[in-house]
């Protein structure tokens, strides 16, 4: 349908106007506040029809008139420059974003896969999501998407699981056609894949698509996220067995497993997965810092979940007060010593980093210090800032080193280190740690978790934690 002419909206307009019982300065003051850029005597002229005025300007015009009206009788009288009956729904990659948004508004979890494969086909796709298990072995397929009857793939062993562990896009050539595979990303933490099929008028091959493919997958990403954060339906598909009360406690409370910034990526991983009981870490990032903190209150006590819940909470409450790495240390002891007394030891680390240059002040209160791996072929131990366990004894000394742009800070506590096997090896965690820094962050952490699963066969003699953070330089 074709737009209004502009002549015939102005006399609409302007008999709409005689009826609002508004003087022309108040009709004007309306106008303006709308963001109406034309004087008072230039509407005059408009109202009147000496002077004409823009398209924008009009149909604000129109809307300061229908504002007043509304006061007056609820109706709409004064027509916009575009007719209500005229089409303007988005199209294409619009229309599938927009198509996802309006869709997730409200919906329960269960009803994402679904809306993501009728975003899909707005751009002539079908589609289906994959979410990673909380081991990250595999990727679950979830009902709701095109073409059911899907099962479980191997990250390790699968197209798809390539694409997860490559954190991007990829494409591959199969029997019945080309499919495509995006990591679906909550900011940066990978959440699982979408698998892409093209319709009859879409062609994967088309590098425009595939771009629009992996706008798609983020939000998709982002929303599943979110959904996760107030529905149970998701999260149940990605779990194998019951956690138990105190992993349950210890999961909740962590932050997104992977965030970057321009300059820094963090990333880190607890286990065991479902029996996890006193190992937590945390960390924040802004422009210019990034704060790191990693917590092991053991596996001997019942109540290790809680202290090292305490901890965390002292942590995070000192940090986001402002206060440095002193005052979150303080923070810490008191909270410790306050609510256990001198039973609840818990070791650590809290590290803060200059992302402007490379500056790095920890301090190291337990046994097992961070250090930096970067091209040098040995590890970089950081161990002047020893202090004995938080909750106990004096502070500590705050120590200082530079890393260099692409090294990789590991924090990590014992019973990742000292994992064993069965005949009492012990995990060659260092070495493993070297051979996958090529990864992505996220990806080292996963490799080096489930090495360490593996080789003590998910048997760990002590709750395994990981935080490692790559600083790619000056901005």
């Amino acid at each position: 349908m074709a737009s209004l002419q502009a002549e015939e909206q102005r006399r609409i307009v302007a008999a709409c106007f005689a009826r609002t019982g508004l003087t022309l300065e108040q009709l004007w003051l309306r106008y303006f506040a709308l963001g109406g850029d034309v004087s008072e005597v230039e509407l005059d002229g408009f109202l009147q029809g000496l002077a004409p005025l823009p398209r924008i300007q009009r149909d604000m015009v129109a809307h300061a008139v229908n504002e007043r009206l509304d006061e007056v009788d609820g109706a709409h009288r004064a027509p916009y420059s575009r007719e209500t009956g005229e089409d303007t729904r988005p199209r294409g990659p619009l229309a599938a974003l927009v198509g996802l948004l309006d869709g997730a508004h409200r919906a329960a979890p269960e009803r994402l896969p679904g809306i993501i494969a009728s975003a899909g086909q707005a751009l002539g796709l079908e589609i289906a999501v994959y979410l990673v298990d909380h081991d990250q072995r595999q990727l679950v397929p979830v009902p709701g998407g095109t073409a059911p009857g899907r099962v479980p793939l191997a990250i390790e062993a699968s197209t798809a699981g390539q694409a997860y562990r490559h954190a991007g896009t990829l494409l591959f050539e199969e029997p019945d056609g080309p499919r495509l595979w995006a990591t679906l990303l909550d900011g940066d933490e990978r959440m699982g894949v979408l698998e892409v099929e093209a319709g009859a008028d879409a062609d994967l091959h088309d590098p425009a698509l595939r771009i629009q493919c992996r706008w798609l997958a983020s939000l998709s990403g982002h929303l599943l996220a979110a959904a996760s954060r107030y529905g149970d339906g998701l999260d149940t598909l990605r779990r194998h067995r019951r956690r138990t009360p105190a992993a349950e406690l210890v999961w909740q409370n962590l932050p997104p497993l992977t965030a970057a910034t321009h300059t820094v990526v963090v990333a880190g991983g607890i286990e065991p997965t479902y029996d996890v009981r006193g190992v937590t870490f945390d960390y924040s990032l802004s422009e210019t810092k990034a704060w790191l903190a990693i917590f092991d209150a053991g596996r001997d006590t019942r109540s290790a979940s809680l202290v090292v819940a305490a901890a965390l909470a002292a942590y995070r409450s000192a940090r986001r007060q402002g206060l440095d790495l002193r005052g979150q240390e303080t923070a810490v002891d008191k909270a410790l010593s306050t609510q256990f007394g001198d039973g609840a030891p818990v070791r650590g680390v809290l590290a803060e980093m200059d992302l402007t240059g490379g500056g790095l002040r920890y301090l190291d209160a337990g046994r097992e210090p961070p250090f930096v791996l970067g091209d040098e072929p040995e590890q970089t131990t950081l161990d002047s800032g020893r202090r004995p366990p938080f909750g106990t004894g004096p502070p500590g000394r705050i120590a200082t080193a530079w890393l260099r742009p692409g090294d990789l800070l590991v924090l990590h506590t014992e019973g990742l280190s000292g994992a064993r096997d069965t005949d009492g090896e012990r995990f060659a965690f260092a070495t493993c740690l070297a051979d996958n820094a090529g990864h992505v962050p996220p990806e080292t952490a996963r490799r080096v978790l489930q090495a360490a699963k593996t080789h003590c066969g998910n048997e760990f003699t002590g709750d395994a934690g990981l935080l490692i953070a790559r600083w790619s330089g000056r901005p």
